[in-house]
């Protein structure tokens, strides 16, 4: 997607996250909070280690879109887990951001 379309769909998907929380959330928060998504299972309290994992999942979520990941199936806990099909390739950090930011694009519009 070319650098104007890219900025206005990111600002739709802030948009519609500062109207649902309050206030635009910053990566770490998007990719918790479509951890929990994924996870299915809200509750109030997670672990620093557990918020990881919710961050962990969010990004396989994300990359499975591209064929870097496939969901491998869901643990005991129901926490899914993720098979790796391809190493994502090396990038700075911009074109690492904005990677993401293509994908989250990509997952809410769904």
């Amino acid at each position: 997607m070319d650098q104007e379309d890219f900025v206005t769909r990111w600002k739709k998907v802030e948009d519609m996250l500062r109207e649902r929380f309050g206030k635009t959330p910053n990566m770490e928060a998007i990719l918790l909070l479509i951890g929990i998504q994924e996870l299915n299972s809200p509750k109030k309290k997670y672990t620093k280690e557990q918020k990881q994992d919710l961050m962990h999942i969010a990004v396989c979520t994300l990359l499975t879109q591209s064929g870097y990941y496939e969901p491998e199936g869901r643990d005991r806990d129901g926490w899914p887990h993720f098979k790796e099909l391809q190493p994502v390739p090396k990038m700075g950090l911009e074109e690492q951001e904005r990677f993401l930011k293509e994908h989250v694009i990509a997952y809410f519009e769904e």
